[in-house]
Parts: structure tokens; C-alpha cells; sequence
């Protein structure tokens, strides 16, 4: 065989097993919808720390050889992003999500005013209603519970579901449920504005009373303690979102406190992300379920949103005027993000409007009833 030849042959032999040769038009649509992703985050800026990752994490999963979600086998070491997942399966990274989220978030406002958690009940509406619906499209009660709980807005609770009741569709869901969070500033106001009048929307809030230190080391340590003796199988996700906001107000582990909000959440954010990813691999995503699954994923998000302002526009009669309904929609667990597009859309009708603190207490009160509505579904279908 001529130098010629043999080098041909390598040519050819390299091709033959390289990831160019396994490549289908699955991979080069799902490396599509993982460009699309990078673009959001990136120009958008819709949940970049979160979505930017996810969508490397579905470019990489997409390579063909390449071979980052293979598991372990006899004598061979498993791929990079395999053992990342195993965060998620062993209940490891949603958890210090909510240690993060604990430790940077305020609870005075739901404190201050406890009728909030009727608002954030509320907006648990579209979970219970998308789960219904997904079962009358022939989902099993698990699928249809991890699918509903998106409507919560909340990432971490809806991966920590998924992986206990549906692994299949953990992908889909992830993504759903962060793109929908991102999408919170286009989907929420039209529906604030078509189920309040413009009275409603002008209505002035009384500022908060000032919460005690002693009621904010207190209310943690009661929420993890009642919330997890009712729903054990949700205790790791409320006991870690309670001990970071114990962290977050004690006022003496202020290191503690810094590590869980930043370089904790943060690093964990990565791996979390990438091993969200990477599930989502042609073989799973592109499916007829994965379009209804997302489609679904509206449906909850848009009745969670007409549930809390449901709610509030209740409040609003109940307490002749003095509560303003907007702030309803931000009983979603989207924070403080969904606050934020309450104070907007009220001060769109009354500029001397300031409704940020007021829609902090349903806001929190969300990670809370999402939590509880993640329990109450992982209690049921388990």
C-alpha cells in the first residue's frame, strides 16, 4: 500500500469515527434550539446566569462520541456531565439553590403583612390546573405534576420535582420553566392589565410596619420546622431556603451569609445548569409530548398569574380599597422579578405608585406555596 493510500485511509478512518459521521439532523436541531437559547441570554439577558448555561450544557449533550452523559461502566469512567447530574438525582443542587435564594431574600414584607400568603396561594392556581389538563392529554399523574409545577415559576422546585417524578422530561421542563421565568416582563402585564380596572391599578399602598429582628430569626425556624413535619418529602428544599435566610438575618455569620448569596449560589448555578442541559438530548427532546409539555408550561404559568391577581382583586374588596390587586401577580416564585413588573405596571397608572416592598410579601410567599404545592404532588404521585 502506497504512502498515498494509507494516508487516505486514515483520513478516512478518523471520519469514520468521529462525531462529524454519527451527526443527525436530531443533533443539528437540537445545537438550533441551544444557539437560540445562548441568544436570549446573551442579547435578551432573559436569565442569563441560569439559561446560559442550560443552553451549553444542551449544545454539548448534542455532540455526537463525545460521550458526557454516559454513565459508568466495568473499568470505564462515566462522562464529565454525568457526574455533574448526579448533583440533581441525589437532591444536592436544588437545595443550595435555596440556600442562596434564602440567604437573599427578605421576608420582612410577608411578615409584615401575612395576608400575602393568600396571594401566593393563589398563584399556585395554574400548577394544579395545568396538571389536570396534562393528565386529560394522556400524561401520567407524575408527568402531569412535574409539568404543572412550572406554573410556580420557580426553577429549582420544578428540577427537584421532575427528578423524583419524571427524569425523561427533566430536560423539557427546565428549560420551559427558566424560559418562562425570563419571559415574566412579557407575559404577566397584558393579563394584570385585562383583570384590573384602571381605579385598581392607581390604588396607593399604606407603607409596611417595620419587622423585629426577633420576628425575622423566628419566622425560619417555625416555616422549616411546620412546613416540613406537614410535607417531609419537601424538606430539603425548605430547610435550606429557611437556614439561608436564618443565615441572612442572625447578623453573626455574615461570612456565611456572603459565601451562600454569591460564590455558593453561583457555582452551583454552573454545574446545575450544564447537567440541566445535558439531558436534553435529541432522543428525549424532540418529541410530540416535548411541544405539549411546553405549551403546558404557559397555560400554568398564565393561570398562576391570573390566580394571584384573582386573589387580589378579592383583597381589594374585602379591605374597601386598600390593597392594590397588581401586586397578585407576583405571587409567582419569579423574584424578585415578578415584584418588580408589579411596581412597573403600577406605576404605569399612578407615578407616585411605589408597589416593590407591597409585592415582595406574595412574591416570597410564592417560593414558599411552590414549594408546598411540590410537596403536596411529590406526597401524592411518589
Amino acid at each position: 500500500m502506497s504512502f498515498i493510500d494509507s494516508f487516505i485511509k486514515a483520513l478516512v478512518d478518523v471520519w469514520a469515527t468521529s462525531g462529524f459521521a454519527a451527526m443527525t439532523w436530531g443533533h443539528l436541531t437540537m445545537m438550533a434550539v441551544s444557539f437560540v437559547l445562548i441568544y436570549l441570554a446573551i442579547k435578551k439577558k432573559f436569565e442569563p446566569l441560569l439559561l446560559l448555561p442550560i443552553a451549553f450544557g444542551i449544545f454539548a449533550a448534542n455532540l455526537p462520541m463525545a460521550g458526557l452523559m454516559n454513565p459508568p461502566s466495568e473499568g470505564v469512567i462515566g462522562g464529565l456531565y454525568y457526574y455533574f447530574s448526579q448533583g440533581i438525582h441525589l437532591e444536592i443542587f436544588p437545595p443550595l439553590i435555596f440556600l442562596g435564594v434564602g440567604a437573599m431574600t427578605d421576608f420582612g414584607p410577608l411578615i409584615a403583612r401575612p395576608s400575602s400568603l393568600l396571594m401566593g396561594a393563589g398563584a399556585q392556581f395554574g400548577v394544579y390546573f395545568a396538571f389536570i389538563v396534562a393528565l386529560l392529554l394522556g400524561f401520567t399523574p407524575p408527568e402531569a405534576a412535574s409539568i404543572g409545577i412550572i406554573g410556580g415559576a420557580d426553577g429549582p422546585t420544578s428540577i427537584f420535582l421532575a427528578a423524583k417524578l419524571a427524569p425523561h422530561l427533566l430536560g423539557p421542563i427546565a428549560v420551559a420553566a427558566y424560559s418562562y421565568m425570563a419571559l415574566v416582563p412579557l407575559i404577566q402585564p397584558p393579563i394584570m392589565r385585562l383583570m384590573t380596572t384602571e381605579k385598581e391599578r392607581t390604588v396607593k399602598m399604606a407603607q409596611l410596619r417595620k419587622v423585629s429582628k426577633v420576628e425575622k430569626i423566628i419566622f425560619p425556624i417555625v416555616v422549616a420546622g411546620l412546613i416540613s413535619l406537614l410535607l417531609p418529602s419537601i424538606a430539603p428544599l425548605i430547610t435550606m431556603l429557611m437556614l439561608g435566610n436564618l443565615f441572612r438575618e442572625s447578623g453573626v455569620v455574615e461570612r456565611l451569609s456572603d459565601t451562600s448569596q454569591n460564590a455558593l449560589i453561583n457555582i452551583v448555578t454552573i454545574f446545575l445548569g450544564l447537567a440541566v442541559g445535558a439531558t436534553a438530548s435529541a432522543e428525549t427532546f424532540l418529541r410530540a409530548d416535548t411541544l405539549k409539555l411546553i405549551a403546558l408550561g404557559l397555560v400554568a404559568f398564565v393561570f398562576s398569574t391570573i390566580g394571584g391577581v384573582a386573589i387580589g382583586k378579592i383583597m381589594y374588596k374585602v379591605t374597601g380599597g386598600k390593597v392594590n390587586p397588581l401586586i397578585g401577580s407576583a405571587g409567582v416564585s419569579a423574584v424578585p422579578m415578578a415584584a418588580r413588573v408589579s411596581q412597573v405596571e403600577g406605576q404605569k397608572a399612578n407615578r407616585s405608585n411605589h408597589l416593590l416592598m407591597h409585592a415582595m410579601g406574595p412574591n416570597v410567599a410564592g417560593v414558599i406555596g411552590t414549594a408546598v404545592a411540590a410537596g403536596v404532588l411529590l406526597t401524592l404521585f411518589k
